[in-house]
C-alpha cells in the first residue's frame, strides 16, 4: 500500500512528490498556483509566439541604428536597463513577491551567467562574421531547443515530423540567405563558430527557462537575466568603450525603446509566459520565421532589395513549422504546478 506524505510539510509540492528543474523542493507554497498542463501550442499561443517573432525580427534593424550613436556594450547595458525597468514595473503592478528563496539563488546565477556568455558569444561572433551568416546561423537556436526539450522535458520529444518539420522550416531560412552565402569568399570560420555556439546556448537556455518556470516565478528569472547582463555589458563598456563618445540623438532614444520596452521587456515576459505553459520546442520552432520578417523589415525600413528566394523562403517556414506543429498520436500533456 502507498503511503501519505507527512501533513505537516506545508507545501502542496512536497506532497505532489514534485520537485522543480533545481532538483529542489518547489518553493512558496503561500503563493502555489493551481496545477496547469505544458502542452502544445493552442492556437492563441501560436499568434502570440508569432507575433513575438515579429518583433525580435525588428530587433537587428533597431540594433543597427542604434549603434551608430552607441558602442556595442554600451548599447547592450542600456538596453538591458530599460528591459529590467519594464520587468519591475510589471511585478510592482501584479503584486509580485521579490524575496528570493535559498533553493532559488544557484539556478538564478546559473541563469544569468547563462544569458551573458550567449550574449557575448552572439557580439563577438558578429564582430568575425558577416550579417547573412550571423542571421542564418543564430537562428538555428529552435533546433538546439528542440534537442534539449527532447532529453530535458517530459512530453516534449523530437518525432519523425517534429524533426522534418523543423528541417524544412530552416532549409526556408537557408534558402533566403543563400546569395550572401554564394557570394561570400572570406574566411568566417571563427565568427561563424561562436555564433553557432550561442545558438547552441540559446537553445538550451529556452529550455532552461522553461523548467525553472515550473518553480520560480518568470520575473525573477527575468531580473536575473537584467541584472547579471548588465553588470556584464557596463564592466565590458567601461574597458573597451571609456574613450568612445556617447551621443544621445532621437535615432538613439527610439532604438533604445523598441530593444528595450518592446524586446527585452514585454518581448522577455511574453516569452517566458509560453515558456512555462507549453512545450518549449513548440514555442520556439515559430522562432524560425525571424529572419523572413527580417528581410521584410530590411526592405520596409531600410530600402534593401527583396528577391523570388524569400517567398521560397517563406512558403518552406510556413510548411515546415506547421510539420513540426502537428501534434503526435498518443502523445499526453506534461502536468505541472
Amino acid at each position: 500500500m502507498s503511503t501519505t506524505p507527512p501533513a505537516d510539510s506545508g507545501d502542496p509540492q512536497n506532497a505532489a512528490g514534485t520537485q522543480n528543474a533545481a532538483g529542489t523542493q518547489s518553493a512558496d507554497s503561500s503563493r502555489t498556483a493551481a496545477p496547469i498542463t505544458r502542452q502544445p501550442l493552442t492556437a492563441r499561443a501560436g499568434a502570440l509566439a508569432l507575433l513575438l517573432s515579429t518583433l525580435w525580427a525588428g530587433n537587428p534593424v533597431a540594433n543597427k541604428a542604434g549603434l551608430d550613436d552607441a558602442g556595442p556594450m554600451r548599447l547592450g547595458w542600456l538596453r538591458f536597463a530599460i528591459g529590467g525597468v519594464v520587468v519591475l514595473i510589471y511585478a510592482v503592478a501584479t503584486r509580485q513577491s521579490f524575496k528570493v528563496l535559498r533553493h532559488e539563488w544557484v539556478p538564478l546565477a546559473l541563469l544569468g551567467t547563462l544569458f551573458t556568455v550567449q550574449l557575448a558569444f552572439m557580439n563577438i561572433g558578429q564582430d568575425f562574421s558577416t550579417a547573412g551568416h550571423a542571421v542564418v546561423v543564430t537562428s538555428t537556436f529552435p533546433l538546439w531547443t528542440g534537442v534539449f526539450a527532447h532529453f530535458f522535458v517530459p512530453g516534449d520529444r523530437m518525432s519523425r515530423s517534429r524533426t522534418l518539420g523543423t528541417l524544412v522550416a530552416y532549409s526556408g531560412v537557408i534558402a533566403v540567405f543563400y546569395k550572401g552565402f554564394a557570394d561570400s569568399s572570406s574566411d568566417f570560420l571563427v565568427g561563424d563558430l561562436l555564433l553557432l555556439g550561442s545558438a547552441v546556448l540559446l537553445g538550451g537556455r529556452q529550455v532552461y527557462l522553461s523548467q525553472l518556470g515550473q518553480g520560480i516565478a518568470q520575473h525573477k528569472l527575468l531580473i536575473s537575466q537584467a541584472v547579471f547582463g548588465v553588470t556584464a555589458f557596463v564592466i565590458a563598456s567601461l574597458i573597451f568603450e571609456s574613450d568612445e563618445a556617447f551621443v544621445v540623438t532621437t535615432r538613439l532614444v527610439v532604438a533604445l525603446l523598441y530593444t528595450g520596452v518592446l524586446i527585452a521587456g514585454l518581448g522577455f515576459i511574453g516569452q517566458t509566459w509560453l515558456l512555462k505553459r507549453y512545450l518549449p520546442s513548440r514555442v520556439t520552432v515559430i522562432s524560425l520565421s525571424q529572419p523572413i520578417f527580417g528581410v521584410l523589415f530590411s526592405w520596409w525600413i531600410l530600402g534593401e532589395s527583396v528577391g523570388g528566394e524569400l517567398y521560397i523562403g517563406a512558403a518552406l517556414v510556413v510548411v515546415g513549422s506547421a510539420l513540426a506543429q502537428r501534434k503526435v498520436g498518443g502523445q499526453k500533456p506534461e502536468l505541472i504546478n
